[in-house]
């Protein structure tokens, strides 16, 4: 367990919500997807530029 690093982020809730219905029966979970999100924005420009350029967010306190 020493390559598992644990942490606590702020989600918006209503994008918490919908992905947890999205996904209720499937095999995909919170950590899947930040893990695979992360290795995706570390490995692809194009996806980190997507992510980098995303104005779907509004900036909030907590700079989502």
């Amino acid at each position: 367990m020493n390559n598992i690093k644990l942490t606590s982020v702020k989600l918006i809730k209503g994008l918490y919500d919908e992905f947890k219905l999205r996904t209720v029966n499937s095999e995909m979970t919170l950590q899947k997807v930040a893990n695979r999100a992360i290795l995706m924005y570390l490995k692809e420009d194009g996806f980190r530029d997507k992510v980098e350029t995303n104005q779907d967010l509004s900036i909030s306190g907590s700079n989502f």
